[in-house]
């Protein structure tokens, strides 16, 4: 006899809402289906689906993203980088206090050694006929941000390894909830010969009919919601071993049926945002526009914000990173959110002149001011131009001074400047610099909130 064990997959949703109406209806759909049919039929997140830019998550700190997992009928999630470094230690530790499934989460720690008390290195799921599915999961190895936060994070692979040994002695199936991208996956497939099925994410890989590595069964859908996906599993209650597996993805704007009162939800959720965000920060006498191929008052108020929030020599962001302008009048915290959606940190790099004088060489090059950037954490369209603070340059004479003295090549300089630079290669030696500091929890947002707060108060 065999029985049919139904897996469903959401990875990397990164709060695109505009998707979760459809997917909730299928998935529920899919649950009542299945069960008519007496089959097994499971639910699982596999992280970020949570993200700070959209105003509904921000005005709930992911508490909101959570009820929609419970909504939706999920029966265990790990977490990704977005739940793990965009929010606070105790934002995160008290993410699930409601949630209705458990976090499936090997390889993070309080710095004492002890695990959180809602992340489990691994669960069984006992079905009909004593069939067991093992759970394990993991997050990617940010390990200098999450420290700087407050936890502790061990390597992933090795983590699943110890999780996956205990499992093999407790269950008959063995599948793996990674939110550590798809190289770590093809590693798992490698080194984990017990594993079924790895569920993937992170990478935001898309695997149209999954990917065998070793006989483990490699699953991925996507980001954003574009995909929901589907793994099938088949086992043999008289041989008591899988006798077959199979991987789809179904693409939601095709494949998935629109609820009636899509657009409402989709709206709810961003009025639910934009109440929660209605908090009264700074009333400006006039307006505060932004440019991104040229000069304009905003970006230019956040670069010097940037400067000082650092304690830095000098700065430099690039104009893109501000969206929108701040009209004049009463400015909320959803004003700024729209401005700046985006989970980058302020970041503080340590380069020597020579160095430094490169880096705002390269910020001239009009190919980096015109491009389209996606990930790192930017929320915008294009780079746009470069706008600095206490730097002047002229490079026909190839001159630069930082704060009115001309650069000394050898001489250390603390330029304050955003996160995407540490980790993206745009400029190699900011990228290198043996010196980063990370401001964290705090976004580009909360610097110009206290520099709007700061304006106000010197102004006064």
């Amino acid at each position: 006899m065999r029985k049919i064990i139904h897996i469903y997959h959401t990875n990397d949703l990164h709060s695109h809402l505009e998707n979760w109406p459809r997917i909730v209806r299928f998935l529920q759909e899919r649950r009542r289906l299945h069960e008519q049919a007496g089959e097994h039929v499971f639910v699982f997140d596999l992280g970020d689906h949570a993200d700070r830019s959209h105003p509904m998550t921000e005005g709930s700190l992911g508490k909101r993203n959570v009820d929609l997992l419970n909504e939706v009928g999920c029966d265990a999630a790990t977490i990704g980088n977005n739940e793990g470094i965009t929010l606070p230690k105790e934002g995160l530790d008290h993410l699930y206090d409601h949630a209705s499934f458990p976090i499936v989460l090997a390889n993070l720690f309080h710095p004492n050694g002890e695990r959180p008390k809602w992340a489990l290195p691994s669960i069984v799921l006992t079905l009909a006929h004593d069939v067991k599915i093992g759970l394990t999961g993991a997050t990617a190895f940010f390990s200098s941000a999450y420290e700087q936060l407050g936890w502790k994070l061990t390597p992933p692979v090795e983590e699943l390894q110890k999780q996956s040994a205990k499992l093999k002695e407790q269950a008959d199936i063995l599948v793996i909830l990674s939110h550590l991208g798809i190289y770590d996956d093809e590693r798992i497939g490698r080194e984990i010969p017990d594993a079924d099925v790895v569920l993937g994410a992170h990478t935001h890989h898309l695997l149209h009919e999954g990917k065998e590595v070793n006989g483990t069964l490699l699953a991925a859908a996507g980001k954003f919601g574009y995909y929901v996906g589907h793994v099938t599993i088949e086992w043999d209650t008289e041989q008591k071993q899988v006798v077959h597996k199979q991987a789809r993805v179904y693409k939601t704007s095709e494949d998935l049926e629109a609820p009636l009162n899509e657009q409402q939800q989709i709206q709810e959720y961003l009025d639910e945002g934009k109440q929660a965000l209605n908090q009264p920060v700074v009333r400006l006498g006039e307006s505060l526009t932004s440019e991104w191929f040229a000069p304009s008052p905003l970006p230019t108020l956040l670069c010097e914000g940037l400067r000082e929030w650092c304690g830095a020599d000098c700065a430099m962001l690039n104009a893109g990173v501000v969206l929108e302008g701040l009209q004049a009048g009463t400015v909320t915290k959803y004003d700024i959110h729209r401005v700046l959606p985006h989970p980058i940190n302020p970041c503080l790099v340590e380069l020597q002149g020579d160095e430094l004088k490169e880096v705002l060489k390269q910020t001239l090059d009009d190919r980096l001011t015109h491009l389209a950037i996606k990930g790192l954490g930017f929320r915008g369209k294009v780079m746009g131009q470069f706008v600095y603070d206490r730097i002047d340059l002229d490079m026909e004479s190839y001159s630069v001074k930082i704060d009115g003295q001309e650069i000394d090549p050898d001489k250390v300089y603390k330029l304050a400047t955003l996160d995407m630079f540490a980790y993206g290669q745009f400029f190699p030696e900011i990228y290198r610099a043996p010196k980063k500091t990370h401001f964290m929890p705090e976004f580009l947002r909360d610097v110009m909130e206290w520099k709007l707060l700061h304006l106000r108060s010197h102004l006064s």
